[in-house]
This record gives structure tokens, C-alpha cells and sequence, in this order.
């Protein structure tokens, strides 16, 4: 029987690499909104961070995900994905 490959992503805050389903997918649609992806499947460009609030600070801090997404962040996204993490642990 096959075992079934876990998918490997890196944060980009932490660089640690670790399985998909401990990170939050954020993600730039076309129309350039940015949203957090829960199904992973988003049409986009995306980012991983870990899910949890210390790293999401960090994120925040240094502006990563802007700089990733390419896109200017505010404060009501941030917020979103606050929600999102707290719902999830």
C-alpha cells in the first residue's frame, strides 16, 4: 500500500518548512484583493505563514507578506487573518 506524501510548504516569516495543514494560505486574487485561502485552492498569489498570532505580529512588523503579495496590506486584512487563526487553534 502507498503511503500518501504530505505536502511541505515554508513560511514566510519563520522560513521553517513544515506540512501544509499547519499553515495559513494568504493569498492575491487577480483583482488584488488579499484574502486568507482556507481551501488551500485559490486562484492567485499566495503565501504561507504559520498559524499563530506570534508569527502573524512578527508578519505585520516586517511587512513580509507585503512584500511577498506585492501589494499594500491593511489593517481590516490583518484583522481578517487574526480571525482566522484564533477560529482555527
Amino acid at each position: 500500500m502507498k503511503v500518501k506524501k504530505i505536502p511541505i510548504r515554508t513560511c514566510v516569516v519563520t522560513k521553517e518548512r513544515l506540512d501544509k495543514r499547519s499553515l495559513l494560505r494568504i493569498v492575491r486574487t487577480p483583482n488584488g484583493e488579499v484574502v486568507p485561502d482556507l481551501t488551500g485552492k485559490l486562484n492567485g498569489r499566495g503565501a504561507y505563514i504559520k498559524a499563530s498570532e506570534e508569527v502573524l505580529d512578527k508578519a505585520i512588523k516586517s511587512k513580509v507578506l507585503e512584500k511577498h503579495l506585492e501589494v499594500l496590506i491593511t489593517d481590516e486584512v490583518y484583522d481578517k487573518i487574526r480571525e482566522v487563526i484564533k477560529s482555527n487553534c
